[in-house]
């Protein structure tokens, strides 16, 4: 046992005595391929990578797709209101006529000189929509509806004209049959720029997610249409607040006729709640033009994903 503990002693002493090499690590070099590790084979990012770099970008076009969506209900709201009397839709106009009180309370007899109006054929109001007009009296509510027609535009003198009994007339403000011209056409102006932006922004809720997200150039020809969408929400609304508010001030510009208007206000509130909803979609498009990385720029390399999960420009 001696003999043997000496030999291992011996041994040991002699590792010891012999010169030990220093440990330096090698400075680690970041060539290209470092800049595409976790990427998946040959340098192309994994689906799971893609899903998540893309986020962003995502959530981005969902929101456009839900404002357009927005939108749509709203503008079908105002294509189909005043269409007619049933809940809501009664409501929704561009600008309501009232004629239950035409002649003023200081004129003696003004009451039996309502009455002898109504009974000749004139209604207590008309309001007008998108399509049509509707007309009734303030203790019935509406009794009619005419029919809608496309580029329809509201003729006060000749509608009210074509109601009264044959030899009856009613003086009409000079200033409505002024702009009675400029009614006609701004009307069908207005009701083309409602429908097409309803067609277009149906169209968009469903491209919208879906195109920008797979490549960035999908952006421009979207943004086009969302342009064309806002431009024409815009005028249309801009055109029928002129429209209502223009009408109420020629109808009570004679003061010698208690005559009424009134803008609706469902329909100033859809009008403009549509085309805030189709503006902040087309500013969305826009954006994603040069921001949020798309599905083709990480496959094709222009972007890469870091290690950290932030994506950087190739190059």
């Amino acid at each position: 046992m001696g003999l043997k503990s000496l030999l291992n002693l011996r041994k040991r002493n002699s590792l010891d005595d012999q010169p030990k090499e220093r440990y330096s690590p090698q400075p680690q070099t970041r060539d290209a391929s470092y800049e595409r590790t976790l990427q998946g084979e040959e340098g192309v990012p994994s689906d799971g990578q893609i899903k998540r770099a893309t986020r962003l970008r995502r959530y981005f076009a969902w929101s456009a797709s839900f404002g357009y969506l927005v939108s749509w209900v709203f503008l079908i709201l105002i294509l189909i209101g005043n269409t007619s009397d049933k809940p809501v839709l009664r409501n929704v106009y561009f600008y309501k006529l009232n004629l239950a009180d035409i002649i003023p309370e200081s004129v003696p007899n003004a009451q039996l000189i309502n009455s002898i109006a109504q009974s000749i054929g004139l209604h207590d109001f008309y309001q007008v929509g998108l399509w049509n007009f509707c007309e009734g009296y303030q203790s019935e509510g509406i009794t009619y509806c005419s029919e809608p027609e496309t580029l329809y535009w509201f003729n006060p003198v000749k509608v009210i004209m074509s109601e009264l009994l044959s030899g009856a007339t009613v003086a009409i403000p000079t200033a409505i049959i002024t702009i009675l011209s400029v009614l006609r056409i701004t009307s069908q102006i207005m009701f083309g720029f409602f429908l097409t932006a309803c067609v277009l922004n149906f169209v968009l809720i469903f491209v919208s997610p879906i195109l920008p997200v797979k490549s960035r150039w999908w952006s421009l020809p979207l943004s086009l249409f969302s342009f064309a969408s806002m431009i024409l929400t815009l005028a249309a609304s801009i055109i029928g607040t002129v429209i209502s508010y223009a009408f109420k001030y020629a109808a009570e510009a004679q003061s010698d006729l208690n005559i009424h208007a009134d803008v609706g206000t469902y329909m100033f509130v859809f009008m403009w709640i549509a085309t805030g909803f189709t503006m902040w979609s087309f500013a969305v498009h826009s954006g994603m033009g040069c921001c949020c990385a798309s599905k083709r720029d990480l496959k094709s390399g222009r972007r890469l994903i870091k290690p950290d999960g932030r994506i950087i420009h190739a190059g």
